[in-house]
């Protein structure tokens, strides 16, 4: 039997480094919790993924910019986005006063 656990659990308020919390793997899926407290991509860094990735902004703020897009989203909670493999994007920035938590969804596309 499984236990139940929880999205807000162990959550740092503020952290020099991002948290990264696995809460499923299955072949060709894994499901992580994010935790930024202001931490954003380095400068001129574009992540380049494999997999992709549907992500859901749950709590906080930030800004996720693509690089065939001039612009950042700014995301809210609730706002979710499908990243296809190989589109290459960057965090620009997460909200500094409060914990911005991500649902990432990592997903093999056959």
């Amino acid at each position: 039997m499984t236990l139940p656990a929880n999205l807000f659990a162990d959550i740092a308020t503020s952290a020099t480094q991002e948290q990264f919390s696995e809460l499923l793997r299955r072949p060709g899926l894994r499901i992580e919790r994010i935790v930024s407290t202001g931490q954003c991509s380095p400068p001129d860094f574009w992540y380049d993924q494999e997999d992709g990735e549907w992500v859901l902004l749950v709590a906080g703020e930030a800004g996720l910019r693509f690089a065939d897009e001039p612009d950042a989203h700014h995301l809210k909670p609730g706002d979710f986005v499908d990243i296809a493999p190989h589109r290459r994007h960057r965090v620009e920035w997460t909200a500094p006063d409060q914990p911005t938590i991500w649902l990432a969804v990592h997903y093999t596309s056959e």
